[in-house]
């Protein structure tokens, strides 16, 4: 699964809010079990955005006094992860 991919079914399956990009690249790594590249990361977001798959995950809520960084799925990234995951779970697996 290319990172794109990963990165909405991460999205789908774990709730991250932090702070900054900086601490969601480094839950999202934390969740993998594995560093990720941030340029890598920050494309997969970019693509995910533009293809409307996740909502702008910088957030500025009503009364807050500072941005915070959250991973949210749109309707159409949900749908994408749930076929992510059924055809992975539809795979043989290798051993």
């Amino acid at each position: 699964m290319n990172l794109a991919d990963t990165l909405l079914v991460v999205s789908f399956r774990h709730r991250i809010r932090e702070p900054d990009i900086y601490a969601g690249l480094a839950r999202f790594g934390e969740i993998l079990g594995h560093d990720v590249d941030e340029g890598e990361f920050r494309d997969a977001v970019s693509a995910a955005i533009a293809a409307g798959q996740i909502h702008d995950p910088v957030r500025l809520p009503p009364g807050a006094l500072q941005c915070h960084w959250h991973l949210e799925l749109t309707p159409k990234g949900v749908v994408k992860a749930r076929t992510l995951l059924a055809s992975a779970e539809a795979s043989p697996k290798q051993s």
